[in-house]
């Protein structure tokens, strides 16, 4: 009697787990002011710290574009801890190989803009960045905290 009891409260447990962890920002975005879209861009080229970049160029400078991506095992980590962009107009590409749900955040000196929060897909969000050090991480509940974070340096 006493063995399926427990049996019961492990899957309850694990159920409230599984809903907790799947929960995350439920605003449709309508107050976000940076872009932010589910189709990527594929990247090339390195600026030495083992992300992909790309600049393009324009009238008004260089933007860069730089990929990040989820651990395809469901892990809670990002495939990088630190990124590195010049000046200026900055668009961070996050795949999310996964079933568990992925987003990337942006936030310091006054910025803080973040991705859709998706499952098995592209996100992107674009961001105005001035020289200094920008924190980056996953914004669903708990991702943080368990080390889905990095840092941004642009200068």
């Amino acid at each position: 009697m006493r063995k399926p009891i427990l049996i019961l409260v492990a899957v309850l447990a694990t159920l409230a787990l599984l809903a907790a962890g799947c929960g995350g920002d439920d605003s449709d975005d309508s107050g976000n002011s940076g872009n932010s879209s589910s189709s990527g861009s594929e990247s090339s080229g390195a600026e030495g710290n083992g992300a992909d970049t790309t600049e393009t160029g324009g009238g008004g400078g260089a933007a860069t574009s730089l990929k990040l991506t989820a651990d395809p095992g469901g892990a809670l980590k990002f495939d990088e801890t630190e990124l590195s962009a010049k000046p200026g107009k900055v668009t961070i590409v996050m795949d999310n190989p996964s079933s568990v749900p992925h987003a990337v955040e942006v936030e310091g000196k006054g910025v803080e803009e973040e991705t859709k929060t998706l499952t098995k897909g592209t996100a992107d969000v674009t961001v105005d960045l001035k020289a200094g050090k920008y924190e980056f991480y996953c914004p669903v509940d708990g991702h943080r905290e368990a080390g889905m974070e990095g840092t941004l340096t642009v200068g």
